[in-house]
């Protein structure tokens, strides 16, 4: 009870505050732009969060991410483009809603369902990460490599669809996170004579280049004086009481979508956008009248925005409790712990508590402001769909340089920066897991440290499987890569089948 105290006291003072209020907003602003994604805005203020406490890097972080998450839907509705691509589901009712004369409904209730789905995803990660976390405290370097392998697995499995090409980007990624000094010997690796790579390769540079450049790089391609263009003579507004009475009529939907998202949220490098699309696919199975969906019905939007939000609050729990990011976004929210010598995991929640708990304050509160500033402001954010993307791309580009810049004072983070966009923007043109390798980055050095330290304890390879919990883990391995090799065999079936009714029809 103290602990929680001081933490209401840390999270309430008026400058943190305020800081998520700016990260609900930027977030918001980021996510109603289609191809600004919510991981590039996070990745524009990981930069800023080195100079903050740490609770206060973490509030603005999830402020953007939060306030981004539900940003999605307003170009989703009104547009049919999905701002990012955790609200594509959103799109199949909402954007046929619109065109039915009930934009302010449409809007109405996608902002509504994220709200509930934030506070359900928010509630079980309260009561899931710190039993989570006293169950994982029992573990030895045996458990931990096997977590950090399991980990691993399933970021390749799950990132881009290909099992293949996701295992060779996390193994890509854990081959750059061994550059530099050996953790253990000393002695220089991959470093070429180099004196910049004796400390190795920061990751926050590689986050930044790998999320926020390469997408950059995307949208160069585009036309220079392209725009977004809304009709902004329609009518957005719609009471509460009928919002509350649409919800209330499929509390069902919203219960169901918000643990399928956060169930979704907690496989790590499934992500919010797997959840946004799962949710909307068994809520139409389910559905009386599934031929309704697509048509523009409430159920839609409710079951996609739902757990597009719960799913951010899933994807927290295997990164407080484990110290494995749960997505994209919570690999930068742990590299910002990271700068301040704060490592998440089992241990977290006993050696932080005060931020452990403000971090979970944080997410409601962030979660309530988020509904609160795009409720009174949606037209003010409307407006920024008319600033063409050549004003916005050297801004963004500016920002990152200066944020990579700052982390070491070093223009060598620069470069690094420049180079992994690039190496982002080809892993993600040639389909490859961003997520894999930078989870590679962050997981590799982790588990190299605990193999080691596990053969040095007792040189008996066969404890990896006779340990209990170690076993366990290694076990979900294989089955995860089982399930994604089988999951992909069918997938290759399908598509064949369905090319050759194509090929059979144009015959």
């Amino acid at each position: 009870m103290e602990n929680l105290v001081m933490s209401i006291q840390a999270i309430l003072q008026w400058d943190t505050l305020l800081l998520m209020v700016v990260g609900v907003i930027a977030g918001i602003i980021f996510g109603c732009i289609p191809g600004f994604t919510i991981t590039m805005a996070v990745a524009l203020t990981l930069p800023f969060s080195f100079s903050l406490e740490p609770l206060q890097g973490i509030s603005l972080m999830m402020g953007v991410w939060l306030g981004g998450a539900s940003g999605g839907l307003i170009s989703a509705c009104l547009l049919g483009i999905p701002g990012t691509p955790s609200a594509m589901a959103t799109t199949f009712d909402g954007f046929p809603m619109v065109k039915n004369g009930e934009p302010g409904r449409a809007l109405s209730i996608g902002l509504w369902s994220s709200f509930v789905g934030s506070l359900i995803g928010g509630i079980i990660l309260v009561l899931a990460a710190p039993l989570l976390s006293a169950w994982a405290i029992k573990f030895g370097p045996w458990e931990f490599f096997s977590l950090m392998v399991f980990g691993l697995s399933a970021i390749a499995s799950l990132g881009s669809g290909n099992l293949i090409k996701g295992l060779i980007a996390g193994l890509l990624g854990m081959f750059i996170g061994t550059i530099g000094l050996d953790p253990v010997l000393g002695t220089e690796r991959f470093t070429f004579g180099s004196t910049d790579l004796l400390a190795g390769i920061s990751y926050l540079p590689v986050l930044i280049g790998i999320f926020a450049f390469s997408q950059l790089l995307s949208e160069v391609k585009k036309k220079p004086n392209e725009k977004i263009t809304i009709n902004k003579d329609i009518s957005l507004h719609y009471p509460i009481r009928k919002v509350v009475k649409d919800l209330a009529s499929s509390w069902i939907n919203v219960v169901r979508s918000s643990i399928i998202g956060t169930v979704v949220g907690a496989l790590p490098g499934a992500g919010s956008s797997i959840a946004n699309i799962l949710s909307y696919d068994i809520a139409k199975k389910v559905s009386k009248n599934p031929g309704k969906f697509g048509t523009g019905t409430k159920d839609g939007i409710i079951a996609a925005e739902t757990a597009n939000n719960s799913s951010e609050g899933g994807a927290l729990i295997p990164t407080l409790a484990l110290g494995i990011p749960g997505s994209a976004v919570t690999v930068m929210m742990m590299g910002a712990l990271l700068v301040h010598g704060i490592q998440p995991g089992p241990y977290f929640l006993i050696s932080e508590p005060v931020l452990a708990y403000g971090i979970f304050l944080a997410f409601f509160i962030s979660a309530i402001f988020m509904l609160l500033i795009q409720a009174f402001g949606i037209r003010l954010f409307l407006k920024i769909t008319d600033v063409p993307m050549h004003y916005l791309l050297p801004v963004v580009f500016i920002l990152c340089a200066l944020g990579s810049f700052a982390i070491n004072n070093r223009v060598f983070d620069i470069w690094i920066l420049l180079i992994f966009g690039v190496v982002g923007y080809l892993l993600k043109k040639f389909n490859f897991s961003l997520a894999a390798f930078v989870l590679g980055v962050i997981l590799g050095p982790l588990t190299e440290v605990n193999l080691r330290r596990a053969v040095s304890t007792d040189a008996d390879l066969s404890l990896f499987f006779t340990r209990p919990i170690s076993g366990v883990l290694l076990t979900l391995t294989i089955l995860s890569i089982i399930y994604a090799v089988v999951s992909e065999i069918r997938e290759g079936r399908r598509l064949a089948m369905e090319s050759n009714e194509d090929n059979s029809i144009k015959n």
